[in-house]
C-alpha cells in the first residue's frame, strides 16, 4: 500500500485530527459493516454516533481499540483503508515509503492514546475498586504503586466513589460499577475516550448518575470523545457534532440542534422519530 499524502497533520507537525478513518472497510464474512468510510474527529471534539443497531457504530470503536482489524481492500493497489490517530497510523505502520499492516507492538503503543468504557463494565471481580483503577496504570504505564493510587483516589472522588475504594465490584450497583470503569479509563490519561452505550446495561434510575459524571468530564477536560449512545438528551447536551449512521455510512452530520431539531435526511427523521417515541 502506498503512503497516502495526507495523514491528518498540519505542516508544523501538530495533528489536525484526533481520529481519521480514510476509506476504511470492515466485513464479517459476507457482511459488509463499513464501506470505504471517511470519518474525521478534531482534537477536543465530542462526537456522538447515532443510528440503528448494526449500522457500524460500535465497530468503529472496536477498530480504534484494535479489538477488530480493518478489512483490506479487494484491490491491493487501492488507496486508503487506514485509521490514523493523532497524525500516526494505527491500523498500519511505516515500512520504507509504504504503509504495511501494523504488528502487535505498534498497535499497543498507539492504542495507549485511547481509553474505552464498555457497556458491560469489564471490571476485575476479584480486585477491590482501588486496585481495579491502579492495575493498568502500574503494568501498562509503569507508574509506581503510590502514584497510581493517588491518581485512582483523585478520579474515584471525581466520580463520587471515594468511599468505595475497598469494595469489590459485586458490592456495587451497576451505576457505581460503570463509574469505576470511567475512572479506570481516565486513569490512563488517554487523549481520546470511547464510550460504547455506557448506560444500556443500567436500570433507568442509575442512568442519570453515570451521564452526570460524563457531563462533568466533558465540561472539565479537553479530552476527545467518540460516543455511541441511544440517550438522545445526553447526545444533545455533550456533543459538538452528531453523526447519523446507516449501513456503514454517514447519512448526515451536524451540530446537535441541527440534527435533532431539523434533520435533512428522511432516514435520520425516521430513526429519531422511532427512538424518541420509545
Amino acid at each position: 500500500m502506498q503512503n497516502p499524502t495526507s495523514n491528518g497533520e498540519h505542516q508544523h507537525g501538530a495533528p489536525e485530527y484526533s481520529v481519521r478513518f480514510d476509506r476504511v472497510n470492515k466485513s464479517f464474512g459476507d457482511l459488509q459493516v463499513l464501506d470505504r468510510l471517511n470519518l474525521e474527529v478534531q482534537p477536543g471534539e465530542r462526537v456522538t454516533l447515532i443510528g440503528p443497531s448494526g449500522s457500524g457504530k460500535t465497530t468503529i470503536l472496536r477498530l480504534l481499540m484494535t479489538l477488530e482489524h480493518v478489512t483490506p481492500p479487494k484491490d491491493p493497489a487501492a488507496e486508503g483503508g487506514v485509521i490514523w490517530v493523532e497524525g500516526e497510523p494505527l491500523s498500519h505502520m511505516q515500512k520504507g515509503s509504504k504503509l504495511v499492516v501494523a504488528n502487535e507492538r505498534h498497535l499497543r503503543r498507539v492504542r495507549k492514546k485511547i481509553g474505552m468504557v464498555f457497556q458491560s463494565f469489564n471490571l476485575f471481580p476479584n480486585m477491590r475498586v482501588l486496585r481495579n483503577v491502579t492495575e493498568a496504570q502500574v503494568h501498562t504505564l509503569g507508574r509506581s504503586k503510590d502514584e497510581a493510587e493517588a491518581k485512582a483516589r483523585e478520579l474515584l472522588d471525581l466520580v463520587g466513589l471515594s468511599d468505595k475504594v475497598d469494595n469489590y465490584p459485586s458490592q456495587l450497583s451497576g451505576g457505581q460499577q460503570q463509574r469505576v470503569a470511567i475512572a479506570r479509563a481516565l486513569a490512563m490519561d488517554p487523549d481520546i475516550l470511547l464510550l460504547d452505550e455506557v448506560t444500556s446495561a443500567l436500570d433507568p434510575e442509575l442512568v442519570a448518575d453515570v451521564l452526570g459524571v460524563l457531563r462533568d468530564v466533558a465540561d472539565t477536560t479537553s479530552i476527545t470523545m467518540l460516543i455511541v449512545t441511544h440517550e438522545m438528551g445526553f447526545a444533545r447536551d455533550v456533543s459538538n457534532r452528531v453523526m447519523m449512521f446507516d449501513r456503514g455510512q454517514i447519512v448526515e452530520q451536524g451540530a446537535p440542534d441541527e440534527i435533532f431539531s431539523d434533520p435533512r435526511e428522511a432516514r435520520t427523521q425516521d430513526f429519531l422519530r422511532a427512538v424518541l417515541a420509545e
